[in-house]
């Protein structure tokens, strides 16, 4: 673009201070936070509000200001003129530099034309002062490129100076100022509109403001005219911009009626504690003639620090709070899926859910991982062991130096790597050990206690956490977990691994009157979210000690490497699509039969919500199984809960301490009985066996 001032040039003609952007470093971060949670990929104009004001100092630029309220219509600063504007936010920089300026400008220039020729702009002045701004946001690195332009209407004809402005005190007697700063104080306290542009009407000594609409009946009695307006400069022979579009605006309705007209360009400024306007100027101007059926031409793109036609830019990472820069940056790939794949993607539900992992070995650390990705702010890890050096290879979060004077805690250790990795998250770490049925607790005074300590902090833990992870090496470990988020309505997903097969599932979000676990024609395609399993609801037998008399590979899970990895992002998968479910952990569960999956409507935003995905590495393949609750579940049937509800840690003792306890609690010692009867042949002697 080469637009040039027209009304520069000769001697006479009447030069204008053009406007400086003025950008408040806090609009650009408003700015950031619209094309995030609002924009998207729309790159249509969206409406903005400036502002300038009466300059203090001399020498400083006329300015059009944008703060963080310019998104806000209504907000402007006291004592401050309003503008009106246009945001063009451009998705690509080469969108931002390949735009057609022209056009841009061309499209706002013409609606303030049509507001000068329908006298609109006579009801709201402020229309004469509008702005563009043009902008690229590169969100990833906190640049921002954009462009201003104040367009100006220009017209053939010129207005001209028929004398060198003359300072507010050769116009007008001290009495005379005084009165005009009064008036213009009680014109801008009632908030009449237009106070940016107004009549001056002396009689006398007496100086008083009146609304522009006013302009007809004081040309019926004189064709001498005052007009004022808020000038933003303080150069003592040249207005701000904003007298530009003004003096067109009355040229094209009374300029053949005024023989005489003198613009009191109004400044007012502070000085020893009160405020002035001696320093204001009076310029006496002979208006153009406009032929209505002119095109007129639109200019105004601002310059930039080298004075040369062009974009500025700002560079805000360097200023930044580096935590607050990571937390936006962590964000920015979750809000950019909203743009253009999932819109009704919810990720707050995901960033508020407080996620308790119990277990910080290999699958504890990939899940905290994964959450992290997906905008988890608070994770809390639960181990009661300590890292070994065969330990960093595969669990992320460790490193060497972490296995040294016999290993550091791994959930204090886990919790402190997640800081690092991102200060932002809300990470700590417990050390508790976990009671276990076929674990025989300790009788002692001090071994009680201490057991007594760690369960009740496992259900505070428990308690203030919205999903529960069950990653622990063991069978038997998971079940009292277990037992408490039955009891407390919480949602808890499983991971566990084998040598080439993995586990990942939701527990069903269980209640202690849950409904019949055996309708008479369940839909084995989507079981109720309510009447789902839990990790062991397939067993006949109580969780026992499955490292007796093991050996050292028996004793650790033995897995392919690759197979943590997997187990743990479908698990932080699982639990993200259950969140953007509308019945959340009630969701029911669809499956894979018949291949049904394949075909099936998608339940969530994100896809399906099965109660089970079981795969099988060596065969790259993956199903999803479902189950209904057993109603003599160890961990999750209603006796269990009920038991540990109203005996509390007695129960727990009982539990780990006496043999088949549970399965006399729950009615599957009687089972097994029943079922051992009913299954013995009876014959008579005399009975062949042929």
């Amino acid at each position: 673009m080469a637009d040039q001032d027209c009304s520069t040039g000769g001697s006479g003609i009447l030069q204008f201070a053009p406007f400086s952007s003025a950008v408040d470093a806090i609009f650009w971060h408003k700015l950031k936070e619209k094309k995030l949670d609002e924009y998207y990929l729309n790159d249509e104009p969206k409406p903005l509000q400036g502002y300038y004001v009466n300059c203090d100092l001399p020498g400083l630029p006329c300015r059009m200001s944008i703060d963080y309220c310019a998104f806000d219509k209504n907000a402007v600063p006291l004592r401050a003129f309003k503008t009106h504007g246009q945001l063009v936010n451009t998705n690509t920089i080469d969108a931002f530099r390949s735009l057609d300026k022209k056009i841009l400008m061309d499209s706002v220039g013409e609606k303030m034309w049509e507001n000068i020729k329908s006298k609109k702009a006579l009801e709201d002045p402020s229309l004469l002062g509008q702005f563009i701004l043009l902008t690229f946001a590169n969100l990833k690195k906190y640049h921002f490129y954009y462009w201003f332009a104040f367009p100006a209407i220009c017209v053939d004809g010129k207005s001209h100076l028929k004398s060198p402005p003359l300072p507010l005190v050769e116009v007008f007697t001290q009495s005379q100022i005084s009165d005009l700063q009064s008036s213009y104080e009680d014109f801008s306290e009632h908030g009449k509109a237009g106070v940016g542009f107004f009549l001056v009407k002396t009689s006398g000594e007496k100086v008083e403001l009146a609304h522009l609409r006013d302009i007809d009946s004081n040309l019926q009695a004189s064709r001498k005219l005052m007009v004022g307006f808020a000038d933003p400069t303080t150069l003592p022979s040249n207005p701000g911009w904003p007298l530009r579009n003004f003096l067109l605006f009355l040229a094209f309705h009374w300029g053949t009626k005024i023989d005489d007209l003198k613009v009191l360009c109004f400044r007012d400024r502070f000085r020893g504690g009160r405020r002035e306007i001696d320093h204001s100027i009076v310029l006496d101007v002979t208006l153009p003639v406009i032929n209505e059926n002119e095109c007129p031409k639109y200019i105004g793109w601002e310059k930039n620090k080298k004075q040369k036609l062009g974009p500025r830019s700002v560079d805000l990472s360097a200023t930044m709070d580096p935590e607050k820069l990571a937390e936006s940056s962590v964000d920015l790939n979750l809000k950019l899926m909203r743009w253009r794949l999932l819109p009704e993607l919810d990720l707050d539900v995901v960033s508020s859910t407080r996620c308790l992992l119990l277990g910080a070995g290999t699958l504890g650390c990939n899940v905290a991982r994964c959450l992290m990705g997906w905008g988890v702010r608070t994770i809390t890890f639960v181990d009661n062991s300590t890292i070994s050096y065969s330990n960093p290879v595969r669990q992320t979060l460790f490193e060497f130096d972490d296995c040294k004077e016999g290993g550091r805690p791994k959930a204090a250790a886990a919790a402190e790597a997640l800081k690092r990795i991102f200060p932002g998250v809300n990470s700590s770490g417990e050390m508790l050990t976990i009671p276990m049925p076929g674990h025989t607790m300790g009788q002692s005074p001090e071994a009680i206690a201490s057991v007594q300590r760690d369960v009740t902090r496992l259900e505070q833990l428990i308690e203030s956490h919205d999903v529960i992870f069950l990653l622990m090496d063991t069978r038997e470990s998971r079940w009292l977990p277990t037992v408490m988020a039955a009891a407390r309505h919480k949602l808890v997903m499983t991971a566990a691994l084998g040598f080439d097969t993995y586990l990942v599932m939701r527990h069903g979000l269980r209640v202690l009157s849950f409904p019949s676990c055996s309708p008479s024609k369940p839909d084995l395609t989507a079981l109720p979210g309510t009447s789902l399993g839990c990790y062991f609801c397939n067993d006949v037998v109580a969780p026992g000690n499955s490292t007796r008399d093991r050996t050292l590979d028996q004793q650790c899970t033995v897995s392919r490497p690759g197979m943590s990895f997997i187990a743990s992002a479908l698990a932080v998968e699982l639990l993200v699509s259950i969140l953007q479910h509308p019945d959340r952990g009630a969701a029911p569960a669809d499956t894979s039969a018949k291949d049904s999956h394949l075909t099936a409507e998608m339940t969530s935003h994100l896809g399906l919500v099965p109660h089970q995905i079981r795969g099988f590495l060596s065969r790259y393949q993956t199903v999803l199984p479902a189950c209904l609750a057993f109603d003599k579940c160890t961990a999750c049937s209603s006796k269990v809960v009920e038991a540990y509800i109203h005996g509390g840690f007695s129960f727990l003792q009982k539990a780990c301490n006496v043999p088949r306890y549970l399965e006399d609690v729950t009615g599957i010692t009687a089972l097994m009985a029943d079922t051992l009867v009913a299954e013995v042949w009876e014959m008579s002697d005399e009975e062949s066996l042929e």
